[in-house]
């Protein structure tokens, strides 16, 4: 049972670290984060893909309670897309809390 809140956790930390970035980027650039790795120059290629994959869960969520609302699409495309989601925020948690874990100095 405890296994099970530490991934919970975990993923929780991602899509929160996820959501973040998220609306520093809309901030920043008063856009909505999408899939787009258009760019001029390699950094800018580079930093949009390490954005994309750093907010993807954020990205998916968006675009699927939207296609909910808007487009009426079913129910099992927003569970789909949510457990993606919960995935993805689970692999980009486990990053998140490594390098917590290395800021606050423990091994």
């Amino acid at each position: 049972m405890s296994s099970l809140l530490i991934v919970g956790y975990i993923a929780c930390a991602g899509f929160v670290a996820a959501g973040v970035l998220g609306s520093l980027y809309q901030l920043v650039t008063s856009q909505p984060p999408r899939f787009n790795f258009a760019g001029e120059t390699v950094l800018s290629f580079l930093a949009g893909v390490m954005m994309c994959v750093f907010a993807g869960p954020f990205i998916i969520m968006r675009n699927a309670i939207r296609g909910r609302r808007i487009e009426n699409r079913p129910l099992g495309w927003l569970v789909a897309s949510s457990t993606i989601a919960g995935m993805w925020s689970m692999c980009s948690g486990v990053m998140v809390m490594n390098v917590a874990l290395i800021v606050a100095g423990y091994p």
